[in-house]
This record gives C-alpha cells, structure tokens and sequence, in this order.
C-alpha cells in the first residue's frame, strides 16, 4: 500500500490524483470531445445526403427553354439550380470545365430526353441528379435517358479513390509532424530547428506523394491520370497538413496534434465531397469543404483523373495556402519561442532541453 511521506497511508483520493495527474485528466476529457466531435461530424455530414441547388445546364428549343429553366428551379425543396445553354457542346464543355455537374437535352421531335452526367465528379451526385430529372421529366410524360460523358474508370469504385488517396495523404502528413514532435519536443528550441524539421517534412512529402500515386495508378489501376500530376498534387497536401499541423504544435505544445485531427479529419474528411460531393451535403460542411485540406485535395484529385487537370486553381490555392501559412507560423513561434528564452535568461537549449542550439 502506498504511504505518505511520513507513513500514512494514502487515502482513495489521494490514490487517484497520484495516478491520474490534472493533465492527463484534460487530455483524456480533450480526447472525449474529439470523439464526440467526430461522430457529430461524420453522422451530420452523411445522415441525409440529398441534392441541394446542383449546376444543371438546360439545353432546349428557344420557345421552350426559358419555361422549363423555370420550372426546374422552382422543383420542391430546390435540388436543382439550372440554366440555358445554346447546344450540347456548350453542355459538354462546361461539364467538363466543371461548372456545371450535369445537363438535361430535350428532344422536341420526342418524348424521351437525354441527361449527361460525369460520374467521375462523383457516383453518387450523378445517380441523385438522374433521381429528380426522371421524377420531374415523368410529371411532364417524358422519360429520360443518361448517358455519363465522363465516367468513373472500372477501378475506381463509385470515384472514392482519389477520395481514398487525399485522405491517405492527410494521415501521413500530421502523423509525420506527430512523429517529429514526440522524437524532439512538440516546439522547436529555435529557428535553425524549425526550418530543419520543414525541411524533413518536405521530402517526406515528396516521396509520401509518389509512393500515393503509384500504388492507386500503376499498382491497383485504381485511378487515372497523369502519375506527375498526382505527385505534385500528393507532396503539397502531405506538406500542407503537416506544416499545419506543425504550426499548431508550435502554438500549443502536444494539444496541437488534437487540433489537427480536429480540422483535418473531424471537420475535413467528412466534408470533402469524396463519399457524397458538395451539393449532397448540408450547408454547413458544404461550406467549409472546399476551404479544407481534405476537401481541396480531394476535388483536385478527380480533375486530374478524369477533367484534364481543368478547375485546378481554386484548390492548389487553398493547399498552398495552407503550406506556406503553416510553415511561416511555425518559424515564426520558433524565432518567439527563442527569443523568449533568451530574456528569461534560461540560453540557448535544445528541443528536449538538453542539445545545444
């Protein structure tokens, strides 16, 4: 039985707080939140996808066209947001440019229609498209044909793999700052140290996004593309994640891994468009997918694969973003950190406090 230093035995609660110290008892009560914000995330996200306001050109008779622009916008509960297009090459091209997701060509020698979806986009956000075109097509006696322009590669498994591969990419960039920051100390002692551990993440990096890009295209025919293309896009989220993560070891010690997981996995994943793209999400992480690494990654992925690398500047944007914001953060805490020390007069020590600067 444990004493005292003056022999008495401890009592039950004095057990507990010598097993259980103040901090770990935060850690722990931080980790039930992440967990309680994980399911809120991934259940709010995915629990009832439906198609809200989707990009639908509308390519139709001029006498026709106007009155059935309007009557697709006005369908129950707003799914679609659609607009005139003067013929089906401008419909195809603006699929494939990506600003539009889909297009209805009505036939008026007819009654059956042809809708062009893309489900390399998205599986999911062509077959809810071809859900309420044919519900609505058939209030007006019509039927509907589909025909998927650009169509998710056989390997490629309702188009999650590249979903599949930036979600991989993630993981591999906060785990390496993780990694570097319980080898040496959560904050850099200086910014020599700081600069070196960019540096060590950055050919991580490099070869975390070959290694990606050929296990999901030459090795599994998972995904296609260009191999290059996907490389540089896999080192710059692997960097970027990292360098985030990085930066929030920097402003928070150890806690700035569970931030990370926060943003990256809690908020980012299920946000990201990959299982169910944006306009199938609620509003909320439909908003702040595009902003996130994940969500960014995720989307530049399937143009690689499948859009010839078109609607590419947006997310490369936010990924850099997030690079060099996170790798200016972190030398910048770093030079603080040093610099702090330095008036406390404690001098110059290493990560761990024990290697000289």
């Amino acid at each position: 039985m444990a004493t005292t230093d003056d022999g008495r035995p401890l009592t039950f609660v004095e057990e507990v707080r010598s097993a259980v110290t103040t901090r770990a008892a935060l850690l722990v009560i931080g980790v039930l939140g992440l967990m309680v914000a994980f399911i809120t995330s991934y259940a709010g996200a995915f629990h009832h996808p439906e198609p809200d306001r989707v990009p639908l050109t509308v390519v139709a008779p001029a006498q026709v066209r106007g009155e059935l622009v309007r009557k697709l916008d006005r369908l129950p509960g707003a799914p679609l947001d659609p607009s005139p297009a003067a013929s089906e090459a401008d419909a195809r091209r603006r699929i494939g440019d990506r600003t539009r997701d889909a297009a209805l060509l009505v036939d008026p020698r007819g009654t059956t229609d042809r809708l062009l979806v893309a489900s390399g986009g998205g599986a999911s956000l062509a077959q809810a498209v071809e859900a309420v075109v044919t519900a609505a097509e058939k209030q007006q006696g019509r039927t509907v044909r589909t025909e998927d322009v650009i169509p998710a590669d056989p390997g490629d498994g309702r188009s999650l793999s590249s979903f599949y591969l930036v979600v991989g990419w993630c993981v591999g960039g906060y785990l390496c700052a993780a990694i570097l920051a319980i080898s040496a100390g959560a904050r850099p002692a200086n910014r020599p140290r700081a600069v070196i551990r960019l540096a060590a993440l950055a050919l991580y990096a490099i070869a975390a996004g070959l290694a990606g890009a050929i296990v999901v295209g030459p090795v599994l025919g998972a995904l296609p593309g260009s191999l290059f293309g996907l490389w540089g896009l896999g080192a710059l989220t692997v960097f970027a994640v990292g360098a985030t993560t990085l930066a929030f070891q920097g402003l928070l010690g150890i806690i700035g891994i569970g931030l990370a997981i926060l943003v990256i996995v809690v908020f980012g994943n299920p946000s990201a468009g990959g299982a169910y793209p944006y306009p199938l999400l609620p509003p909320f992480w439909r908003a702040i997918g595009p902003a996130l690494p994940p969500g960014a990654g995720t989307w530049a992925a399937r143009s690689i694969a499948y859009f010839g690398g078109r609607a590419l500047t947006g997310p490369l944007l936010v990924l850099s973003a997030w690079a060099v914001g996170g790798a200016l953060v972190t030398v910048v805490l770093a030079t603080l950190h040093r610099t702090a020390d330095d008036r406390a007069g404690g001098g110059p020590t290493g990560d761990a406090g024990s290697l000289p600067a």
